[in-house]
């Protein structure tokens, strides 16, 4: 009965954890931006942080001062992530210092990491902008949260690679800004009838700048949607391709 149990708890409770430690391996270290958004990141930042380390694979650290971010601050982070947003202002609000150190992590081989508005920030940082490769434009929009599919449409990537397409309860954006370069990983029909046009919308991407990697989540409006199953694959394994441009994070059964 005891074997039982236990079998029960490592298959059903603890799909993503111990593969990192059991292999040796030290968790990556991440710096997640936090502390101002037009979404409730007091919940958000937290459950990210969680869902992270409680795979194994990864030890955040939160900051909500990224004003005062230096090239020290971020030499022993293998990525950054971002769920900070200024939004409706569109200014940048980091500084000049924080700003160079940003991009030349990025550039010189680490990871950047967001998730849904985060993109929606630093209108006037040109390099900002094209780091992300997308973000909420004057034409973006959305309907309601409603439930729709997630359609894999890059099987050959790492972070997707062996994915199924899924059902999520969700917030989806329509019209999306984008910049050339991105690769779409997943993508959602956003139907005329909750404010889309009938076609399919990214909301999953990736590219390169130099070095660096970039993956942005579209997807992530709240906990409840954060706490899908499809999601918290996608950010394990993009923030895995995003720090280490490799991904070893089995996919769930489920």
């Amino acid at each position: 009965m005891l074997e039982i149990i236990l079998v029960f708890i490592i298959t059903f409770l603890i799909p993503f954890s111990g593969n990192a430690e059991q292999s040796g391996k030290q968790p990556l270290q991440l710096l997640l931006i936090s502390g101002k958004n037009n979404h409730d990141w007091q919940k958000t930042s937290p459950l990210f942080k969680q869902i992270l380390e409680e795979s194994g694979y990864f030890k955040v650290d939160i900051t909500e001062r990224p004003d005062t971010l230096k090239v020290v601050d971020l030499k022993n982070y293998s990525a950054i992530a971002s769920n900070w947003n200024a939004f409706p202002a569109s200014n940048r609000q980091w500084g000049v210092v924080a700003e160079k150190a940003i991009v030349s992590f990025v550039k010189e081989g680490g990871g950047f990491v967001l998730f849904h508005a985060a993109s929606a920030a630093n209108y006037d940082w040109p390099e900002f902008q094209e780091m992300v490769g997308a973000t909420w434009g004057k034409n973006t929009h959305h309907g309601k949260i409603a439930p729709f599919e997630v359609k894999i449409s890059n099987h050959k990537h790492p972070i997707t690679k062996g994915m199924a397409d899924f059902t999520t309860t969700d917030e989806l954006w329509v019209d999306l800004e984008q910049k050339s370069g991105n690769q779409i990983l997943c993508v959602a029909l956003a139907p005329t009838s909750n404010k889309g046009h009938d076609r399919e919308e990214p909301v999953a991407l990736c590219r390169k700048m130099e070095k660096g990697r970039v993956f942005y989540l579209v997807l992530g409006h709240d906990v409840a949607a954060m706490q899908n199953s499809g999601w918290k694959t996608l950010m394990l394994r993009g923030a895995e391709w995003a720090a280490t441009g490799k991904v070893s994070i089995p996919i769930p059964e489920e």
